[in-house]
């Protein structure tokens, strides 16, 4: 399971450094812009910026693209959806859920009377360390400091992983997407369902049904 570091003083040290440095002495909340994608300033636009700057230049990762989308969507969002994406050559912004999947996603996310405005889109790969981009991807780790201290900024309520390597990523399991998706995983600060990826029902129409049942339980008990 996932453990909260908030008596980690080197982490915490070093993300109020790289903020130091961003913007000196003062705590403001700038209208930011990265890689063409508006993160939400309603709550910790500018630490997601410090955020941003510290993963990029963490000297203990390894990403497989600099370019790769740090997020998009609402910095204030009670739900954060991560997906899987591994970025392609000559795909500038590197976007989760894109083209006919991010076209499904969002049908999906329409009859539950949501937007991307609504939401906080993630990539699971920017939190993980590795020196070979063309190594298999479900034998990758998480950075654990990099992901919780994402989401200690936006405070979610729930996070959805989309698709069982997502999903055993986040748990630190070797479970299938069934096993995943039996049941809301209740960690410390938030819950985290594990759902069906749009790719998947693309490919399998037959798991369309099995994922809108997980989107009304968001729609039922996780937007009122």
């Amino acid at each position: 399971m996932l453990n909260l570091m908030k008596n980690d003083s080197a982490l915490r040290n070093r993300y109020l450094d790289q903020y130091k440095d961003i913007y000196g002495e003062n705590i403001y909340l700038p209208s930011i812009e990265l890689f063409g994608n508006k993160i939400s300033t309603i709550k910790g636009g500018s630490e997601l910026t410090a955020f941003y700057h510290l993963i990029k230049d963490c000297e203990e990762c390894d990403h497989i693209n600099p370019n790769m989308s740090f997020g998009v969507g609402n910095g204030n969002a009670n739900i954060i959806f991560i997906a899987e994406s591994k970025p392609q050559k000559g795909d500038i912004q590197n976007e989760p859920l894109v083209g006919e999947a991010g076209e499904l996603f969002d049908k999906i996310l329409s009859a539950i009377k949501l937007t991307r405005e609504d939401v906080y889109i993630s990539n699971v790969l920017k939190y993980c360390t590795f020196k070979n981009p063309d190594s298999n991807q479900s034998n990758i780790k998480i950075c654990e400091s990099h992901f919780q201290q994402h989401l200690q900024i936006i405070n979610p309520t729930l996070v959805v992983a989309l698709g069982e390597d997502v999903g055993n990523k986040i748990l630190q399991l070797n479970e299938s997407i069934e096993t995943l998706n039996s049941t809301i995983h209740e960690l410390k600060n938030f819950n985290l369902m594990v759902t069906y990826p749009p790719k998947a029902i693309l490919k399998n129409p037959n798991l369309k049904q099995p994922a809108w049942e997980d989107f009304k339980k968001i729609r039922d008990y996780y937007l009122n």
